[in-house]
């Protein structure tokens, strides 16, 4: 995402501007700014630690949120905003550009703990922690946590509307219910650090509540970590088929993509859009089991080979039903090839005995094959390929896949990462007359 939409630049200063009010000290409000500086200093040397080779933790939900929660629960609200900033804006960052993520992720930490602090102090959560009446102190420490996770949730929903022209109802769809949950474990566990920090045993004693989670964050690092393993043994399986099958080179990589944008589209959460995706790019691996010199045969193909290669969604599904994380990944995998009217393969499934993400690979599947260029075919423009899935909707194609892929690519418009260029340079390949592009399984009318 190096190139920012200039909408979404717009959106971020004012973001940041806000963020910048909220800093502002109140006047006549006594502040413990070594307190301040103390908590900021560990955030930031936590969320360093995180991201370090040895932890490695690069998603959002490491981000040490027990430490700015317990800030809130501990100080005036521009002071626990105040928290925030050196650790945001000196974390690392993988994608460009750099200081423009590292600016609105402090803008959005800081707009949520400032909200979180200002709902607690007007609560009296304050008191209750002082006094260490830990009962009476749940009430406004969750009050104070639903707060920071629903301006999380609202920043987040209007950049993917503001940047990604996703619509308004849609890009705060399961926001809040998916980040609730962990948010609040972080938010009892910064309770307990801001008790034990008012407590006789002071600031030392408040660390204690840090170790359980480090060790929790590893876990989750580890687990991220064999995903990635996992995650390249799918490339490494994709690449070989893309080596055996010459002619649909890079064809995976942009099934996945469409697949991921018809799933977006149809408001699914995120992990199953990550399943879907997966789904796109293995859906054809099962072709590592059918001889190289049928997948390349320039005539058309003898009953006897067409039944050899349409065993590859079987052989697909055998390699990668032990991949646990794949989910119903798998059952696309196998079901790809069924059509609605039950003339598709291997079972012939009618209408939604085909699972819906075979439904979802199925469309994107012929999407793609419509728009590359084949040994058998030149590709077509977008528009074309899009008005015939509307024609075969409903025989061969689910109706609510095809109408989420067409409203995807008409508004974000049809830009594969991984392009067709280098299949239309190679010399094409002439099929014999009479041969159909339905002929040949895998191809689509």
């Amino acid at each position: 995402m190096e190139a920012v939409p200039a909408r979404a630049r717009v959106y971020i200063a004012c973001a940041a501007m806000a963020a910048l009010l909220c800093l502002l000290p109140l006047p006549g409000v006594r502040t413990p700014w070594w307190a301040a500086a103390l908590l900021a200093a560990l955030y930031a040397g936590c969320e360093r630690v995180a991201r370090s080779r040895f932890v490695g933790i690069s998603h959002p939900a490491g981000t040490f949120y027990p430490v700015l929660l317990a800030g809130a629960f501990l100080l005036p609200a521009p002071a626990a905003a105040l928290v925030v900033v050196p650790g945001a804006l000196l974390s690392q960052v993988a994608q460009r550009p750099v200081a423009l993520r590292r600016v609105w992720r402090a803008a959005q930490l800081v707009l949520g703990v400032w909200a979180a602090a200002e709902v607690h102090r007007r609560l009296g959560g304050r008191d209750a922690v002082a006094a260490g009446d830990v009962p009476y102190a749940l009430g406004p420490a969750g009050a104070a946590v639903l707060a920071f996770c629903l301006v999380l949730a609202l920043l987040d929903g209007g950049i993917l509307a503001v940047a990604e022209r996703v619509p308004v109802r849609r890009a705060w769809r399961g926001l809040v219910a998916r980040s609730l949950a962990p948010i609040a474990v972080h938010g009892l566990a910064g309770l307990m650090m801001a008790v034990l920090w008012r407590s006789p045993y002071g600031p030392v004693s408040a660390l204690l509540v840090l170790l359980p989670m480090c060790v929790s964050w590893w876990a989750f690092a580890q687990y991220h970590r064999e995903r990635a393993a996992h995650q390249a043994t799918i490339r490494a399986l994709v690449q070989a088929v893309d080596i055996k099958d010459g002619y649909t080179r890079g064809h995976s990589e942009r099934v996945g993509q469409a697949s991921m944008m018809i799933a977006r589209e149809l408001g699914m959460a995120d992990e199953r859009v990550e399943v879907l995706r997966f789904a796109g790019i293995l859906h054809d691996v099962g072709k590592l089991g059918v001889p190289t010199r049928l997948l390349r045969k320039d005539g058309p193909l003898t009953p006897e080979e067409r039944r050899v290669i349409e065993l590859h969604p079987e052989y697909g599904h055998e390699m990668v039903r032990g991949i646990g994380f794949l989910g119903e990944a798998r059952a696309a995998v196998l079901h790809h090839h069924e059509r609605l009217d039950g003339s598709g393969y291997p079972y012939g499934l009618v209408g939604r005995q085909i699972p819906e993400s075979a439904r979802v690979v199925a469309v994107a599947d012929a999407f793609d094959a419509m728009t590359s260029t084949r040994s058998y075919s030149r590709a077509r423009p977008v528009s074309v390929a899009l008005a015939e899935l509307e024609r075969c909707a409903g025989s061969q194609f689910d109706p609510v896949m095809v109408a989420a892929l067409v409203e995807a690519v008409g508004r974000t418009g049809w830009h594969p990462a991984v392009t067709a260029d280098d299949e239309e340079t190679r010399p094409s390949r002439v099929p014999p007359p009479g041969t159909r592009l339905a002929g040949r399984p895998g191809a689509h009318r």
